[in-house]
């Protein structure tokens, strides 16, 4: 299960003039217990029952208002982790940095969090902040005045009250909803100083929303991109998927290179970047991500192996050159060298897991293994399980490369579509068209060594 990090709330030490709650009434917004889920009911109101205050909280709300099906629904109350627990026999604690709740019903899980607030008192002093500003661990509990105003966007920080089923919107942000901004609530650098992964964030709201970032909270974005560097890399792996694999990832990809933020995540491949975007590597990952967009549209399933093989390919390939070049490394040992060093740099950023480093390493070898088909091989090629995923990435760089690999891709998909006979006519032609070998040379017989005299 993907880790959780609740990153909607952040220990902030400024106060929030600008905020005030407005209550926006039933008959005023257009939610409706319709079409919030039936589990997420089910722990309002057993919260309300118990005493709690309870709120649908964040993208839910936002998502809600906006006409769309809300992926999770979040929930915020005053009760603590373990008055939840209490409640839910079906209930996990989760999370250091932040304590969180799970509800388990099934494979559906209703996220609780308990209201944040400012740690100014030295009793409840059990947050922990880096000399840079950023928030390594927090659990001090508030009430919801101060849970919003630590949550970081306008538009995540209206509360739906199962109470009353009114909207508490403590930062304008049906406002910014109409208005199509993503504003961070309070100053951006200390905001982004606080959890730079929020510059993330603002991303992929701006393009999953088809809004625009506020001119405050873009402007700090680029030179500040560099923080991402102490955000632990299982983190960033999270993000990465949250970015890339969501359905929008080509866009978002243009996005976080704007603002220097892709260049932190894939500092290997941001190397083969060029002024006209046109290397092979960029031609790639417009390619993949494009495809992976459209794979997701349509339904069907995405490895983040892929995505990444195919990212990570042209600047492998580039290292294995310098190995050539300069060790003498053959083509083979430089590839498999190569795709040791350029995983093992990446995972420092964003750690992909070892499953999808080795089917990354599968895809990479059957590169190798592709152009090979005399005799029996193409047909056990075929049978190795990896054999689709390397074709299609075989395709992908038949398009970016065009000659002689643009060829073997054709070849291939001809040879999986046809008949046996059609096959083996295909082999014989490789066969007749590959230049016979030279006899090799009968070393001479070796002499036999007469017996040694006693």
């Amino acid at each position: 299960m993907p880790m959780n990090t609740n990153d909607d709330t952040s220990s902030e030490m400024v106060s929030y003039p600008e905020l005030a709650l407005n209550v926006i009434t039933r008959d005023e917004h257009t939610i409706s217990r319709k079409q919030i889920s039936d589990n997420a009911l089910k722990v309002l109101y057993r919260l309300q029952g118990a005493g709690f205050d309870a709120f649908l909280v964040g993208g839910g709300v936002r998502d809600l208002l906006l006409g769309q099906r809300p992926k999770d629904f979040d929930i915020a109350t005053n009760a603590t982790p373990e008055q939840i627990k209490h409640l839910f026999r079906n209930c996990r604690l989760i999370g250091r940095r932040f304590r969180l709740a799970h509800i388990m019903f099934g494979r559906d899980i209703i996220e609780v969090a308990t209201f944040r607030g400012h740690h100014q008192e030295p009793s409840q002093n059990v947050a922990q902040q880096s000399k840079e500003g950023m928030l390594l661990r927090d659990n001090v509990y508030g009430t919801v005045d101060e849970d919003a105003e630590r949550r970081d966007f306008t538009i995540n920080s209206m509360y739906y009250n199962i109470a009353d089923y009114s909207i508490h919107d403590y930062a304008r942000g049906i406002d910014d909803l109409e208005d199509k901004l993503v504003r961070l609530i309070g100053d951006p650098q200390t905001r982004y100083r606080e959890d730079p992964v929020r510059m993330l964030r603002a991303i992929r709201f701006a393009v999953k929303l088809d809004f625009d970032i506020e001119e405050d909270t873009a402007e700090p974005i680029e030179h500040m991109a560099y923080l991402l560097r102490d955000i632990p890399a299982a983190r960033l792996y999270e993000e990465s998927l949250k970015l890339l694999q969501a359905g929008y990832g080509l866009e978002t990809y243009h996005l976080l290179r704007e603002y220097n933020l892709f260049q932190q995540l894939f500092p290997s491949i941001s190397e083969q970047f060029t002024p006209d975007y046109h290397s092979q590597t960029e031609q790639m990952l417009d390619l993949v991500l494009d495809s992976t967009d459209m794979r997701i549209e349509e339904g069907k399933r995405i490895n983040p192996a892929f995505m990444f093989a195919a990212m990570l390919w042209y600047p492998m390939l580039a290292i294995a050159q310098n190995l050539m070049n300069q060790r003498g490394f053959s083509y083979y040992d430089a590839v498999m060298e190569a795709s040791n060093l350029i995983l093992d740099e990446q995972i420092k950023t964003i750690a992909i897991p070892r499953r999808h480093t080795a089917t990354v390493r599968e895809i990479w070898q059957l590169q190798l293994r592709l152009p090979r088909r005399n005799g029996k091989r193409a047909m056990r090629l075929m049978e190795l399980n990896k054999f689709r995923a390397g074709f299609d990435f075989l395709e992908m760089r038949g398009e970016v490369e065009g000659g002689e690999t643009a060829t073997l891709a054709k070849w291939w998909a001809t040879f999986q579509n046809a008949g046996r006979e059609m096959r083996q006519a295909m082999v014989n032609d490789l066969d007749h068209a590959t230049p016979s070998k030279s006899p090799r040379r009968k070393r001479p017989p070796r002499k036999k060594k007469s017996p040694a005299k006693s």
